[in-house]
């Protein structure tokens, strides 16, 4: 193979330069999941890698929970990461490189015990609740418009949630005091 051989000659500037920065999408809803997913459990320049591919919208979140390296389950949920949390917590290594760097500590990740705890006592929240509310606030919810906190009590009996902004309002205009 021929050799490119250098003439030693300076290189000219880049001919595209960036005049303003890249701006997602502002009503996307697929923008908007992925940049509220947690980036935890990688090195400095794990995260860094992830935090970029999210800022310029090259973020692709799974669909499906991928094979953990180590013990072969499914239980790897986050993208780009090769290892699950308590293989890479257990091992004290990052879950995409697998590097035993310092791991970036976010301080708010949650175990799967706990994420298994708060989906039943959602569960148990919505289960005494008629279909028509319940519905409202898992739409409310998917939305981001409340949080699973704001859910009154299964056994509170007082349902006290606004629905004056459902799509079943009973103002429809159609007021009938008998004038016309």
């Amino acid at each position: 193979m021929a050799q490119k051989i250098s003439t030693g000659a300076k290189k000219s500037a880049q001919k595209y330069k960036n005049e303003f920065a890249y701006k997602h999408n502002k009503g996307s809803r697929t923008t908007k999941k992925i940049l509220d997913l947690p980036v935890d459990g990688l090195c400095k320049r794990c995260t860094d890698q992830v935090v970029w591919r999210k800022q310029f919208r090259k973020y692709k979140p799974l669909t499906a929970p991928k094979k953990c390296v180590t013990c072969d389950q499914k239980k790897v949920k986050k993208a780009y990461h090769v290892l699950c949390d308590d293989c890479a917590d257990a091992k004290g290594v990052c879950a995409k490189c697998m590097e035993s760097s310092e791991v970036v500590d976010i301080g708010n990740r949650k175990t799967s015990e706990h994420i298994n705890r708060d989906e039943q006592e959602l569960e148990n929240k919505l289960v005494d609740m008629p279909e028509r509310q319940r519905r409202t606030f898992l739409r409310k919810l998917e939305r981001g418009e409340i949080k699973a906190a704001d859910i009154p009590a299964a056994g509170s009996g007082s349902h006290s949630f606004d629905f004056s902004d459902s799509e079943l309002d009973s103002s429809d205009g159609d007021s009938s005091d008998g004038e016309d």
